[in-house]
């Protein structure tokens, strides 16, 4: 699809939300739109989603690309209209020095598990969310089990003498 194509079927279009972002690009992949947006201007861009009809927030999770990519992070949002059976994914570049993009709970409420879940599991911070605790892990875990970084550890597994049957 083109940028400036018919979003939300009720006139929203991805220029639309484009403009309403600067600094905002469009893609398409899988047949659903794709905006990348910075991370300053995360929270406008999914208010003008949600109010283009953009009304549920399936998703959000991270990708660590260290040694891959110059910014480390990249915060992936699932977004999706049930009126009109359209997705939209906004990915925001996160750097490693400074892990903070705004929160979308004011935006989308659902957001709020989703959110601690890319904290505990990946290391990035959430501004303005309610309870930017541990969800998964442990409150005295350290570190964040998602990160290239992390060692994969293990657990020694002893068996029992093993009884061949033939």
């Amino acid at each position: 699809m083109a940028a400036g194509t018919d979003v939300s079927g009720s006139g929203a279009s991805v220029a639309g939300l484009l403009e309403a972002v600067p600094g905002s690009e469009s893609d398409v992949s899988g047949g659903d739109d794709v905006i990348r947006v910075p991370p300053s201007c995360l929270a406008d861009l999914a208010a003008a989603a949600r109010s283009s009809g953009f009304e549920m927030c399936t998703d959000i999770t991270a990708v660590d690309y260290r040694g891959i990519r110059r910014t480390r992070f990249e915060l992936v949002v699932n977004l999706l209209s049930l009126a009109h059976n359209r997705r939209l994914r906004i990915l925001v570049a996160v750097p490693e020095d400074d892990p903070v993009v705004p929160s979308l709970v004011p935006v989308y409420p659902g957001a709020n598990f989703l959110e601690r879940e890319v904290y505990d599991m990946f290391g990035i911070s959430f501004t303005g969310h309610p309870d930017m605790t541990r969800i998964l892990m442990p409150d005295d875990w350290e570190g964040h089990p998602l990160r290239r970084d992390f060692g994969v550890g293990a657990v020694p597994v002893q068996f029992k003498e093993s009884h061949r049957v033939v």
